[in-house]
């Protein structure tokens, strides 16, 4: 039984974005986008909570983070102990802090890279050139991601920050993502 746990972006929810359609496309099994609690107003440690009550084997878990819900996954792989997760694809994720005032805790202490990388079998990482949230540039965040966690990386030309703001209802790029590492 393979499982599919979003955890979504900003101020967002689960009915927005894409992740309807990732959820309708995918072949998984079970495919679960929790509502992230305050998502105007995030803190770390209540929505590790979130997105960590949905997982029951992390070795059939693949995790998909969409921007801030990308750093909140970093934070649960970097307290993760035992198996490997089969995956993690990080759409428009940060790999820094963006200049986010209200979303500078999420960063506190940078990140173990190795914990990071050895908590789970593979990554992924999907990242618009044109995303203006990614600062100072879309591509140091892709190459921080391939050089410390190995990340195969998909760059579009457009896309902006695949966000419920552009109305984007589908994501057919982090589905053949998720899929490359559905066990």
């Amino acid at each position: 039984m393979s499982t599919v746990v979003v955890s979504h972006e900003y101020a967002s929810s689960p009915d927005q974005a894409w992740y309807a359609h990732l959820a309708a496309t995918l072949d998984a099994d079970d495919v679960r986008v929790p509502q992230m609690p305050n998502p105007e107003a995030p803190e770390p440690e209540p929505w590790l909570r979130a997105v960590a009550a949905e997982i029951t084997d992390p070795a059939d878990t693949i995790l998909v983070g969409h921007s801030l819900g990308g750093v909140n996954l970093l934070r649960l792989l970097q307290r993760h102990e035992g198996a490997p997760f089969a995956g993690v694809v990080l759409v428009a994720a940060m790999a820094h802090e963006v200049g986010y005032d209200n979303l500078a805790p999420f960063f506190d202490g940078g990140f173990d890279w190795d914990r990071i990388r050895n908590a789970a079998k593979g990554f992924r990482v999907l990242v618009a050139i044109d995303d203006p949230v990614l600062t100072p540039e879309p591509l140091e965040h892709v190459r921080l991601f391939a050089t410390h966690l190995g990340a195969k990386s998909v760059i579009t030309p457009d896309g902006i920050h695949f966000s419920r703001l552009q109305n984007r209802r589908e994501l057919n790029a982090a589905v053949e993502l998720v899929r490359e590492l559905l066990p």
